[in-house]
């Protein structure tokens, strides 16, 4: 059954005519008659009766015509949504974030791409470092910006966007205030409140055990606005991207003696072709002057 035949069944159905529905469909009057003749044979029956002058629909091609109708119309629909698609009209671009990355780096990048391409609907997903690759590896994302402290697999295609600091946040008031930095060796003895959803948790830890720095974990938890809350609470310190948003009176100063820092990436499965929408998204996120790029 194609496309063509039912367009030109339903065009006599219409006009009830022959010649005129050949003259709307643009095609010859023998063509038509021979499309409309491979549908019958596909359906098994006559849909259109023809004698002399008249034209009329068979018992058969009454019951086809609506079920023929909404073929086509969901076909001009189909092409439609396609076209639109391909324009970046109403595209949806699936984006997976690392949820320890804060908003403030994105939100002059996320505006100017949307003033670009505002067809472009971005749904945002945020997760672990381990679910975000397994949402990639799955087809259910198709671009992800995230760290880790570990060298990604080798079929994500990654391109580095920009680095940021650590810092360590505690309430006001605290001696780190009178620092310009903290040194790991500072760290010992703190009371620490611990960020679940830190990546580079087991990370710092093993820098601290390297030092011989010891901490006191007295709270935990996966959500970034109670760890904040608790510091300010003065329950004690902990460790946060450097362009986290924080909460009014967070004090932080950065890791120093060394200095620890994550690269922030945009990852991709290596080889999986790009909609119009990702390619889009991944030109201008190349293009984008990230801070200390």
């Amino acid at each position: 059954m194609e496309m063509h035949q039912i367009r030109y069944f339903l065009a006599v159905a219409e006009t009830l005519n022959f010649t005129k529905a050949a003259e709307h469909c643009n095609v010859t009057q023998p063509a038509l008659s021979r499309a409309i003749q491979q549908l019958e044979q596909e359906v098994g029956g006559l849909l259109l009766r023809r004698e002399r002058t008249l034209t009329h629909l068979t018992d058969l091609g009454r019951l086809m015509r609506p079920y023929l109708e909404q073929i086509l119309r969901q076909a001009e629909e189909a092409k439609q949504q396609a076209k639109g698609f391909l324009k970046l009209d109403q595209a949806e671009l699936r984006l997976g974030v690392l949820n320890s990355i804060g908003p403030l780096n994105f939100t002059s990048f996320l505006g100017g791409f949307h003033h670009r391409h505002p067809g472009v609907r971005l749904v945002i997903t945020e997760g672990s470092p381990q679910r975000l690759v397994e949402m990639l590896q799955q087809g259910e994302l198709e671009v992800a910006i995230m760290a880790q402290p570990v060298e990604f697999p080798e079929r994500f295609d990654v391109e580095p966007l920009y680095e940021e600091r650590f810092m360590v946040a505690f309430p006001p008031g605290h001696e780190f205030a009178k620092l310009e930095g903290v040194r790991l060796t500072d760290m010992d003895g703190q009371a620490y409140v611990r960020r679940l959803s830190c990546e580079y948790r087991a990370y710092i830890a093993d820098r601290l055990k390297e030092k011989g720095s010891k901490i006191n974990i007295v709270y935990q938890s996966e959500r970034e606005d109670w760890v904040q809350t608790m510091i300010v609470a003065g329950l004690g310190v902990s460790s946060l991207p450097e362009y986290s948003p924080v909460l009014p009176g967070l004090m932080t100063r950065p890791y120093v003696d060394p200095e620890i820092r994550r690269t922030v990436s945009l990852v991709s499965v290596s080889g999986r072709r790009h909609s119009p929408a990702l390619a889009a998204f991944v030109k201008a996120v190349k293009s984008f002057d990230w801070p200390h790029a």
